[in-house]
């Protein structure tokens, strides 16, 4: 078998990855993104562990650092603005639960496309719309561009994966609501400390502020919740919702909701866990949060995608392109990581939404404890080693 055709769904972070590693492989890949065009901004994202190794051997390691976020850490704050405990990059060499490797998600993408787009084909403001094993290759239909049939289709789409619904089913069997909500959005106001700072209020509530590259301040608004009946694409209406549940909250979050209906790259959605039992399903197969989304709080989502598309891409090589061979081997190589890798920090949800002021200053006890020097190497080893522990393959490149 030879199939060195291959349609990937989704322009973020794992798309992209997967096409360089293609390339260089010698395959011929396509990317569809359902947007207009690459979507800017975002929150900054960490690159951990052996996702940094990925990093290098693309060599891609200078531009990113060339383009992080300054950030010198987390610190929590009272209603007032005072700080109550800080957390900063240095305490855990880096790879605390802000990183040193940091760098805003729009970036990212911004790179992986400059570094693919000459050689691999982009197709946005489009999307799948079905797919039909035909026995030697997939007939694709799209929503605005003519059928095409190829060999692999890879779905890189999302923790909502079109790509994971038309090949395994419903979302439902997939994703496991956590209990929470997440928005963020770029804000215009200056940043001036360089501090990623978060006040929590009781409820389960949290705001926050971190800084951009371009020295302004995005904004983070979290809140614990059941199901919400509430559609992903109405806008006005997630907005007035964060209106209603921070009403009442203090420190800055009047201000940042102010500004809320002019963001331009507002984002909303629950936080989520995907787990599919398996990764691939005939000549279909799922990679980053399509397949495994670990949620934002565990901070791995950006580093799992990269390995992931390093070891698909690299397992279709060595098997010539025979998929069957290559996509049991790339789940193998990777489950024990992913696994790993979604394991929630310490108190999950709950610890990081905290529903009472006494939960919240134990939380920010807990903290404090965390960045002691007697503390810092047991707090490693539970909270911040996910990143790490796999053995990067070796994938010779076929051009």
């Amino acid at each position: 078998m030879d199939d060195r055709t291959v349609l990937i769904s989704g322009a973020g972070i794992a798309g992209p990855a997967l096409a360089f590693w293609l390339r260089r492989h010698g395959f011929r890949p396509t990317v569809v993104e359902r947007a207009p065009g690459l979507r800017p901004g975002g929150q900054a994202v960490d690159v951990r562990g052996t996702a940094r190794t990925v990093l290098d051997r693309m060599g891609l390691t200078a531009r990113v650092r060339a383009e992080c976020v300054a950030e010198r850490g987390m610190a929590y704050v009272d209603a007032r603005g005072a700080v109550t405990c800080r957390m900063p990059v240095h305490a855990f060499a880096g790879e605390g639960i802000v990183a040193d490797l940091e760098i805003e998600r729009g970036d990212l993408a911004r790179l992986l496309y400059e570094e693919t787009h000459a050689e691999v084909e982009y197709v946005f403001d489009d999307s799948i719309e079905a797919l039909t094993d035909t026995g030697d290759g997939v007939r694709v239909t799209f929503a605005r561009s003519a059928p095409r049939t190829v060999d692999l289709v890879v779905g890189a789409d999302g923790m909502h994966s079109r790509t994971r619904e038309l090949a395994f089913g419903p979302e439902a069997g997939y994703v496991r609501p956590l209990g929470a909500y997440l928005a963020y959005f770029g804000t215009p106001y200056p940043d001036t400390d360089g501090w990623f700072l978060m006040h929590n209020a009781p409820g389960g509530r949290v705001v926050g502020t971190r800084p951009t590259r371009h020295g302004r301040t995005s904004a983070l608004f979290s809140f614990t919740s059941p199901p919400l009946a509430i559609d992903r694409r109405d806008v006005a209406g997630q907005q007035r919702l964060l209106a209603e549940r921070f009403a009442d909250v203090g420190w800055r979050t009047r201000e940042l909701l102010a500004v809320l209906a002019d963001a331009p790259d507002f984002y909303f959605d629950a936080y989520g866990q995907v787990r599919a039992q398996r990764w691939s399903a005939g000549r279909v197969a799922l990679l980053g949060d399509a397949a495994w989304c670990p949620s934002p709080l565990t901070g791995q989502g950006t580093s799992l995608s990269l390995v992931g598309a390093y070891v698909l891409a690299g397992e279709l090589a060595a098997a010539g392109g025979d998929h069957i061979r290559a996509f049991p081997r790339y789940e193998a190589a990777l489950r024990a990581h992913v696994a790993k890798g979604q394991q929630l920090p310490g108190g999950g949800i709950s610890g990081f939404l905290p529903a009472s002021r006494t939960a919240i200053r134990l939380r920010d006890a807990s903290m404090r404890a965390m960045t002691c020097r007697p503390l810092r190497r047991l707090t490693t080893r539970l909270f911040f080693s996910q990143a790490d522990g796999l053995a990067l393959p070796e994938y010779a490149a076929t051009r």
